[in-house]
């Protein structure tokens, strides 16, 4: 506990996370005081697909006759499909993703997943999002390890975030993190000098905030931090190159993930929670419930790129779920909660215009308890070879703890 005065001489700014500790004030306000001449770096988006996406409809194994025989209705009609190498295709709504993968900034990795064989979506996310499968008793998640150590990123309270009402569990832990819903609405309070009210650790009490939002506070001594961000503004930077974000809250959040790298706050992780992946009724095929979602996701995505331009350089955009679907569709037209999936790496220097990974295919010997795509590509090894690759990480042992794995994909040149 600290005064409210105390507080106000010190000239800090508060940002709010989860697990924010006290000196997390002190980080801040020096992070700001020198935001304005920070070196432009690396930084990582990961968008999370809740409620496990079908990797077999949004990447389809098309040389793989177990596709057609198992989706007599879910299955994409081959005119429909966007080729990518002959042994996979598309969804057709993801044609912005197509233009990537030709420009050779899309890899794919397919059969990718978590080596736990729990079908719990609430097991498999926190599992995937502390990267310890099947650790329950692991709290804090692999970004938020990550983020313990020092990069040039560091000194900066905007270095991990997320874009959404809760700080998602991968950004849970002693590191700082900021969790915003809406850079629209965020806007810098000043508080007035009453007296030595105590004040907690959050500071969420006296402005109204809560335990994932972002709180400030100023006074005259920290008025040149707070100007820092005020110029910044992230909030009014448009976008660029005509890029135009598809409405809802996907389209929002990737838009405002742009605005903040824009804005050189120094962002090295950020945080997408996208839902709806959960298809066991009426998935459809080239259209209906899928479609609809993958089309969202494709524009969203497409957007972000054209927005960022040159920038994508610098950038790298990863996609994840908890687990894929089965491989034969259910009686509702729908498919169940399975194990293996697709993800995408998009930008920075990665190695697009391939499909990453071993395929172990269809069939009926192949399958993963008689009814799901195997996993043959443990998600850590994807996750340490984009934070090796892209953002430059050397030891990993404490990111993803117990795990003996090493990069060996080939999504980045020096792997």
């Amino acid at each position: 506990m600290i005064s409210r005065r105390a507080f106000m001489k010190a000239g800090s700014l508060a940002l709010v996370s989860l697990g924010a500790d006290p000196l997390f004030v002190d980080r801040a306000a020096y992070a700001l005081r020198h935001a304005g001449g920070r070196a432009r770096g690396r930084t990582l988006v990961c968008l999370f697909q809740r409620g496990a996406v079908d990797g077999l409809s949004m990447v389809v194994p098309v040389a793989d006759p177990a596709y057609w025989t198992n989706r007599r209705r879910i299955a994409i009609a081959r005119p429909e499909l966007l080729a990518l190498d002959g042994q996979f295709a598309l969804h057709p709504r993801l044609a912005p993703l197509r233009a990537l993968w030709d420009r050779k900034q899309l890899a794919i990795v397919h059969a990718v997943g978590s080596p736990s064989l729990t079908r719990s979506h609430f097991d498999a996310q926190d599992f995937m999002e502390t990267g310890a499968p099947d650790q329950r008793s692991t709290t804090d998640g692999w970004a938020n390890r990550y983020c313990q150590n020092p990069t040039q990123h560091a000194d900066t309270p905007f270095r991990s975030v997320a874009f959404g009402a809760q700080l998602p569990r991968t950004l849970a832990g002693s590191a700082p993190a900021l969790a915003i819903k809406d850079l629209r609405t965020f806007g810098l309070r000043e508080a007035r000098e009453d007296g030595d009210r105590p004040l907690t650790t959050a500071f969420e009490s006296l402005y109204g905030g809560n335990a994932t939002g972002l709180v400030a506070s100023s006074a005259a001594e920290g008025f040149e931090a707070i100007r820092m961000l005020r110029v910044a503004n992230p909030a009014n930077i448009g976008t660029a190159n005509g890029a135009e974000y598809p409405r809802g809250e996907l389209g929002s959040s990737m838009r405002q993930v742009a605005q903040l790298i824009r804005a050189d706050l120094g962002v090295e992780i950020a945080f997408v929670d996208v839902g709806g992946w959960d298809t066991h009724v009426n998935q459809g095929a080239a259209q209906g419930q899928l479609a609809t979602r993958l089309n969202d996701l494709g524009a969203a995505i497409g957007a972000f790129v054209t927005d960022l331009g040159d920038r994508m350089a610098d950038v790298a955009l990863i996609t994840m779920s908890e687990f894929g679907r089965t491989v034969r569709e259910n009686g509702t037209g729908g498919t169940d909660h399975g194990h293996g999936t697709a993800m995408f790496v998009i930008g920075g220097d990665v190695r697009g215009g391939a499909v990453h990974g071993n395929w172990p295919g269809l069939g009926a010997d192949a399958l993963h308890e008689g009814r799901d795509l195997a996993v043959t590509t443990d998600f850590r090894t994807l996750f340490s070879e984009v934070l090796q690759g892209h953002l430059g990480a050397v030891d990993l042992k404490g990111v993803f703890p117990g795990f003996t794995g090493s990069p060996t994909l080939g999504v980045y040149p020096s792997s």
